[in-house]
């Protein structure tokens, strides 16, 4: 009696691909599936370079024989996506169970010009909360994320965004 055995050629044996081959690859990869779960182009970009950040770290870990490098990234991606969407999750719960009225106290916006005030008061309560912590506690940017629960690069990355949409609505009043 023949045994019949289905032969697959052996991968050629090259040398491992090194971090930066693999995220140049599939930077498009994992930023498209994120922007897919996401919706939301900005968040997507931070979510990006949070996978990368950890694909750094863990690239030592990295076992081509259980999968594919672009597999191994999306399933990186997922991840931090997930733990992004618990977080939101949390802080939705935090600023519920904190929210301020949608007066902005007297105290606080005594000597702030009336565009400032209504600027203000346009923004999210997560824009509000980082404006807060960093320009008028003066926090630094450590403390900050450590008060939030976040990296310092989301820190920064928040603070220049709400600044941003901040400056935009009171040169915008400023116009009309």
């Amino acid at each position: 009696m023949s045994v019949m055995t289905a032969t697959r050629p052996l991968p050629a044996t090259t040398a491992p691909a090194t971090l930066e081959q693999v995220a140049d690859a599939h930077l498009d990869d994992v930023f498209g599936y994120l922007l897919y779960l996401t919706r939301h182009r900005e968040t997507a970009e931070d979510l990006t370079g949070a996978t990368f950040e950890k694909a750094v770290r863990s690239w030592r870990r990295f076992d081509p024989a259980r999968g594919s490098a672009r597999t191994w990234l999306l399933g990186i991606a997922r991840s931090t996506a997930l733990d992004h969407f618990r977080a939101e999750k949390r802080r939705r719960r935090r600023e519920e169970a904190t929210a301020l009225p949608d007066r902005v106290e007297e105290a606080f916006a005594e000597g702030l010009s009336p565009a400032l005030q209504e600027g203000l008061a346009s923004l999210s309560a997560a824009d509000r909360e980082i404006v807060a912590l960093r320009v008028v506690l003066e926090l630094d940017g450590p403390a900050t994320a450590r008060v939030l629960g976040i990296s310092p690069t989301a820190v920064s990355t928040r603070l220049s965004r709400a600044l941003a949409r901040l400056e935009e609505k009171v040169t915008s009043d400023d116009l009309s």
